[in-house]
């Protein structure tokens, strides 16, 4: 994620040491090795059911498929307690669609953990959002893909709109935090001024911007995607888009996701602007340490897969009714996916081999790359710097 409120304004925001405070002090930022002292942010899939039919899903499965009792689920929360995992995200297909959600949210937050929750909104009614505030969870993220028409068509279900925004004014009116998630593609691009009037207009304070990525039905969409040029004049958007709202008062937080080199376009910009604060913007994104697939992310799945990232369903590590999560995750082998993942550089090829802002993209998303290119390490196609300026200064 790219903090574009953060990095651009100087904001002082609650993810703030999420995002930048696990690095361990012995290793000097440039070094893209693992920290152990850096625990993943658990994204878990819960359930492959969903009531909606979205054309970009990443974990969009034919038919039921098994799910972890709520007994087995329990004991994979105590697990990623003990391990020092600081959130788990649960997720779907619809996490709203299993009955004992509120269940293992409560448990989780129980033992210490950060609860938040990804959803289309649709299943959430003024009881869901009582029972989250009641049980502490942190924070609900509601996809919103642009105004109705545009939102039902990329939901490929006529009322989805309707019904998520009724969610969001739930969740705001009930006391809490509510953010809207938007996938970016050719389909929608165009709605993103509408989606910012909406938070100005809902008091919706948190917007995360998703690149896409290649994965499930997403793959099926990928020449929907973005060129280079579209790319850079939308995250130019964002930029200024989320200027004026913060010009009007309103700190909303606003980050990218999935698309690492937004970090370093954004710093290129505040350099031309001669921003003040562009140098402390490179030290937080060197920070930050860019993509962090098998690092600072990990994904469960609702059968107890364990994979490196939620998008990279083709890549299982193992499984958490056969092996913890905290051993899978923390003793690889060293011929491992995940040892390769936490050591990158020396496979890296292409333009981001000899890349000058390396340290603070990781080389980007290896599951689009793999997609794109059938390689594991050649560049993420996605990359829309210019070779001028990701050459040495």
């Amino acid at each position: 994620m790219i903090g574009i409120s953060k990095l651009y304004l100087g904001t002082v925001e609650a993810s703030d040491p999420l995002r930048y405070g696990r690095l361990s002090n012995k290793l000097p930022s440039h070094m893209l090795q693992f920290s152990k002292d850096k625990k993943p942010v658990v994204v878990w899939n819960v359930t492959s059911r969903c009531n909606l039919k979205c054309e970009h899903c990443y974990a969009a499965v034919s038919g039921p498929q098994p799910e972890l009792s709520t007994e087995q689920a329990c004991t994979v929360l105590d697990d990623l307690a003990a391990f020092g995992c600081p959130v788990v995200l649960f997720s779907g297909g619809e996490p709203f669609a299993r009955a004992d959600l509120p269940e293992l949210a409560e448990y989780a937050v129980s033992k210490g953990l950060r609860v938040v929750f990804s959803t289309n909104g649709t299943l959430i009614t003024e009881e869901k959002a009582a029972a989250i505030k009641r049980i502490g969870a942190s924070y609900v993220g509601i996809s919103l893909d642009g105004r109705e028409a545009a939102h039902d068509l990329f939901r490929r279900t006529p009322g989805a709109y309707k019904a998520a925004l009724r969610a969001i004014r739930i969740c705001r009116d009930t006391g809490i935090k509510v953010g809207l998630r938007v996938t970016i593609t050719r389909d929608n691009v165009q709605e993103i001024p509408a989606i910012f009037d909406l938070m100005e207009a809902e008091r919706v304070p948190r917007l995360c911007l998703y690149h896409l990525v290649y994965c499930g039905r997403g793959a099926e969409i990928a020449a929907q995607d973005l060129n280079v040029e579209e790319r850079r004049r939308t995250v130019d958007l964002i930029i200024d888009r989320t200027a004026r709202l913060h010009g009007l008062g309103f700190q909303t937080e606003v980050l990218t996701v999935d698309n690492h080199c937004d970090g370093p376009y954004l710093y290129l910009r505040m350099k031309r602007e001669g921003n003040p604060r562009a140098e402390d913007a490179l030290r937080l994104l060197r920070m930050n340490g860019g993509n962090s697939t098998g690092l600072g992310i990990g994904c469960i799945s609702w059968d107890g897969t364990v994979y490196p990232d939620q998008f990279w369903r083709n890549k299982p590590l193992g499984n958490v009714l056969e092996k913890p999560f905290s051993e899978i995750w923390g003793n690889p082998p060293a011929d491992s996916l995940l040892a390769q993942l936490r050591n990158r550089k020396p496979r890296l090829r292409g333009r981001c081999a000899h890349c000058r802002f390396l340290d603070i993209c990781n080389g980007n998303f290896r599951a689009r790359s793999e997609a794109a290119t059938g390689s594991l390490w050649e560049p993420d196609p996605t990359c829309y710097l210019t070779d001028e300026e990701i050459a040495e200064e």
